[in-house]
C-alpha cells in the first residue's frame, strides 16, 4: 500500500485529479466492454451478457462524470457567483440512475434465460476474460476512491462506486458460471445474475440519494462542523462570541456563515481586523472553506433573526 505522503505529493495530486482519473475510467470501460463482449460471445452466458451491459453503462457514466467535473472546475461568474461545483451532484445522480437501469436490464435478460436455459460453451476462456476485466475495474476503483477523498469529488466517488458494482457483478457471474459448470444446473447462471442485480440496486439508490442531498445544500460532514465549532470556541472571549452558524457542502467546496458579536465601542477597523483573523483561522483548519462572517455590535440582532424568533421562538445556537 502506498504511503500517505506519496498520495499527497504535488505530482500525485496532479496526476490523480478527478478529470485525469475519469479519462482513465473511459478508457478502461471501453477495454472491459470488448473483453466482456468476447466472453459472452464465447460462452453464451446470460450472466456475462449482463456483465457486459454493466460495463456499457460504466462508459456512459464515466463520460457524463468527466463532463460534469469539467463544468464544476469553471470559476465563479456573474450568473454563478458561488461557482459551478454542484455540477458534480448531477453526475452522481446520473450514475445512480444508470446503475438502476443496468440492474433492470440484467434481471430482464436473466428471466428470459430462466424460461429458456441454454448450455454454456468455452467456459474457461470466458471466465478468464471476465476476471481480467474485473482486475482492471477493481484497481481503478481503489485509486478513484482514494482520490475522491483527497479531492472531495462526489462525481469521482460516484464513478468509483459504479465501478465497484461492476466488480461485484463480475465476481457473482463468475461464481454462478463455475457453480453451473460443476453441478450441471444451468438455471444457476441466470439466478446468480438476478441476485447480483438486486445487490447493485442498493448502490444505485445510494448514489441518487447522495446526489439529492447535495443539491439541497446538505451541511458539511459532522467532523468538519466539529472542527469549525471547536475553533470558534477557541477564538471566543468575554468580548467576542459567535452564533447562527450555518454550513453547506457544494461538491469540492464548503461554506460557513455566522454572526460575530463584538463590543459596541470597537471601531469598524478594529472589528474588521478581528474578523479577518477568524476567517483565516477557519480556512487553516478546513482548506477551501469560504467563510461569510457578519459583524454585529453586542446585543444587536438582524431583521431576519427577529422575524424567525417571532415565528419560531427558541434558544439560538451560540459558540
Amino acid at each position: 500500500m502506498l504511503d500517505e505522503t506519496v498520495w499527497n505529493s504535488p505530482r500525485a495530486v496532479r496526476w490523480l485529479s478527478p478529470s485525469n482519473l475519469l479519462r482513465w475510467s473511459v478508457a478502461v470501460a471501453v477495454l472491459t466492454i470488448v473483453l466482456k463482449t468476447l466472453a459472452w460471445a464465447m460462452t453464451g452466458s446470460v450472466g456475462l451478457l449482463s456483465d457486459a451491459l454493466e460495463s456499457l453503462v460504466n462508459l456512459a457514466g464515466a463520460i457524463f462524470a468527466l463532463t460534469m467535473v469539467t463544468i464544476a472546475q469553471r470559476p465563479a461568474d456573474e450568473d454563478h457567483p458561488y461557482g459551478h461545483t454542484k455540477a458534480e451532484y448531477f453526475s452522481a445522480g446520473f450514475e445512480g440512475i444508470l446503475v438502476l437501469a443496468a440492474a433492470l436490464a440484467i434481471v430482464w435478460a436473466a428471466v428470459l434465460r430462466l424460461q429458456a436455459p441454454a448450455p454454456l460453451e468455452q467456459l474457461g476462456w470466458g471466465l478468464a476474460l471476465s476476471l481480467v476485466s474485473t482486475g482492471f475495474n477493481g484497481a481503478l476503483a481503489w485509486v478513484m476512491f482514494r482520490s475522491a477523498r483527497l479531492h472531495r469529488s462526489v462525481a469521482l466517488e460516484g464513478d468509483a462506486r459504479h465501478l465497484l458494482t461492476d466488480v461485484w457483478t463480475s465476481v457473482g457471474v463468475v461464481a454462478g458460471l463455475a457453480a453451473a459448470h460443476l453441478t450441471g444446473w444451468l438455471w444457476l447462471d441466470p439466478v446468480v445474475a438476478i441476485a447480483v442485480a438486486l445487490n447493485i440496486c442498493k448502490e444505485g439508490v445510494r448514489l441518487v440519494w447522495r446526489s439529492s442531498q447535495g443539491l439541497m445544500d446538505q451541511a458539511v460532514e459532522p467532523e468538519v462542523l466539529a472542527r469549525i465549532e471547536a475553533e470558534l470556541a477557541r477564538l471566543a472571549s468575554s468580548e467576542v462570541h459567535f452564533d447562527h452558524i450555518g454550513t453547506r457542502r457544494a461538491g469540492q467546496r464548503s461554506f460557513v456563515t455566522l454572526h460575530m458579536h463584538v463590543p459596541e465601542g470597537w471601531t469598524l477597523g478594529h472589528a474588521a481586523r478581528q474578523r479577518e483573523q477568524v476567517e483565516a483561522a477557519l480556512m487553516r483548519i478546513e482548506p477551501g472553506l469560504q467563510a461569510t462572517i457578519e459583524l454585529l455590535p453586542e446585543g444587536a440582532v438582524t431583521a431576519m433573526e427577529r422575524t424567525e424568533a417571532q415565528a419560531q421562538p427558541g434558544p439560538q445556537r451560540e459558540t
